[in-house]
């Protein structure tokens, strides 16, 4: 039995454990974010805040907490305060009919905001400030014209849930309460299935919902998101743009295991929450969290049109480039995917040109009139690596091994591969592909890789940061790089913490 006097977990952490695309938020990140703002905020009564993606109702309760304190001189009759604070400081919208009550449970005491036991009795109507409106998609030509959800997987009964978010789903937000807010704060949901998949190849979402609270203008913005706008990526590549040229954002706490914020919630690639302050530009506090180890420091977000969130490894980068900038990089060199043509349902055959399929199905048959060779590869030796090589592995605070002798393929001339594989290098010569393997297997040139990486799948473009060498005509170790690129004993040591050995 649980001792009922040590044991007084609050409800909002018990339900936190939900499914990615709508995670509800643990009250002890919400107050993490809160001392991120200014805390005067909360010492003045003119101050209004607006979460536009309420679900639990725990950031407009903790605000409401914090406001109660901060007025206590200056209004201080409680009920009065409470009045004020519910009546004309804290505002919601719901993103479901089943949220909006518990949200107003958890601001107000009961899921209606004029009940006789509400915390503020000065409500008129059961919404009080926390609203929700059965909000219907748009469609055209077979998408929302706003979000851009799928009709055939979203267009359903108007009784039933159609996640059609009203803040996202109106070109004036600011028609919802017809006010201005000091500091809007929120965590939006994170993806939208588009009948394609679930996870990292569902449709990111979460980016509109900070837009459309930009065109609000307020002082503060402030939302928790996942992190792999850093490099971009489906329908993110503009808002990675827009995100790391906004000399407003002047914090930044990025987690790469998202469990440490929402236990038992896996994020691929992990979450980050953010400050957005209007009048105030400078340089970004970013601090990045893990293995229970917090490094913060300040510096520009735009230095490379990727994000680079560990501090540590940014003199890396600047050091291996300005030492190889004349050297084009491997994204130039690895393979687009479906280097020949195959996509991953090809079926296999029992006879033609050999191919590799998965590592499951292994090297069976193509037909040659079904591949197509752009690139030469067919008659050459080549080196094939897997377009998900830690398929499996969401948490990036953990030693990452990419590739290895059991998921890479030396393949020999005349053999292709579907889209399983990438072509990672190929030559007349087998000896330089297996001397280039030997450079991709370096932790050196893996933690490189390492910096542009945000989600399972490792396309040609996360290769930016690694220079291509016109010959490989030796074998390569990292202490051959370390001397080349002056790799420091405390920088290599953060490099063998990231990275996995290849034996």
């Amino acid at each position: 039995m649980l001792n009922s006097v040590n044991y007084n977990p609050d409800v909002l952490d018990a339900i936190a454990n939900l499914s990615n695309d709508e995670v509800f938020t643990p009250p002890r990140l919400v107050n993490e974010i809160l001392d991120i703002l200014p805390q005067e905020l909360f010492e003045s009564k003119t101050t209004t805040f607006l979460d536009p993606v309420s679900k639990s109702g725990v950031f407009l309760r903790e605000i409401a907490k914090r406001l109660m304190k901060g007025l206590e001189k200056e209004i201080p009759d409680k009920q009065e305060r409470a009045n004020h604070i519910f009546q004309n400081q804290i505002f919601g919208i719901a993103i479901t009919e089943l949220t909006s009550l518990l949200s107003r449970r958890s601001v107000y005491g009961t899921k209606t905001a004029n009940s006789k036991y509400s915390f503020c009795d000065t409500f008129k109507d059961k919404k009080g400030n926390v609203v929700f409106d059965n909000i219907q998609h748009t469609w055209h030509k077979g998408k929302c014209s706003f979000c851009g959800a799928s009709q055939e997987v979203y267009d359903r009964d108007k009784d039933l849930e159609t996640y059609a978010y009203q803040f996202i789903h109106t070109n004036k937000p600011e028609k919802i309460f017809n006010m201005k807010f000091d500091v809007i704060i929120g965590n939006p949901p994170y993806q939208l299935n588009d009948g394609g998949g679930t996870g990292s190849s569902a449709m990111p979402i979460y980016q509109k919902f900070v837009e459309q609270a930009k065109k609000l203008n307020p002082k503060y913005l402030t939302m928790i998101i996942p992190a792999r706008w850093y490099s971009g990526g489906r329908g993110l590549d503009d808002f990675r743009s827009e995100m790391l040229n906004d000399k407003r954002i002047r914090k930044l706490v990025d987690f790469e295991n998202s469990s440490a914020v929402f236990p038992g919630v896996d994020i691929a690639g992990g979450v980050c929450y953010f400050l957005w302050d209007k009048d105030n530009e400078g340089l970004c506090e970013i601090t990045n969290q893990y293995e229970d180890r917090r490094v913060t420091s300040e510096r520009v977000l735009n230095e490379f049109d990727i994000f680079i969130r560990h501090s540590q490894a940014v003199p890396i980068i600047r050091k291996v480039l300005t030492l190889e900038k004349d050297k084009q990089r491997l994204n130039k060199i690895i393979s687009a995917r479906r280097p020949f043509g195959l996509s991953s349902t090809y079926k296999p055959l029992s006879y033609g040109v050999p191919c590799y399929y998965t590592q499951r199905i292994g090297l069976k048959y193509a037909n040659l009139n079904d591949i197509i060779d752009n690139n030469g590869y067919l008659d050459k030796w080549k080196l094939l690596i897997p377009f998900a090589p830690i398929a499996g592995q969401t948490d990036f605070s953990k030693p990452i091994k990419f590739y290895f002798e059991g998921n890479v393929i030396v393949s020999e001339p005349g053999e292709v591969c579907s889209e399983t594989y990438l072509v990672a290098y190929s030559s007349l010569k087998k000896q330089d592909v297996l001397n280039f393997k030997s450079y991709l297997f370096t932790k050196i040139v893996r933690f490189l890789l390492l910096q542009a990486v945000i989600s399972q799948n490792i396309t040609r473009e996360r290769f930016v940061f690694v220079p291509h060498f016109e010959k490989y005509d030796t074998l390569f170790k990292d202490e051959i790089l370390r001397e080349r690129w002056d790799i420091t004993d405390e920088e290599w040591a953060f490099i063998d913490s990231k990275i996995k050995a290849v034996e």
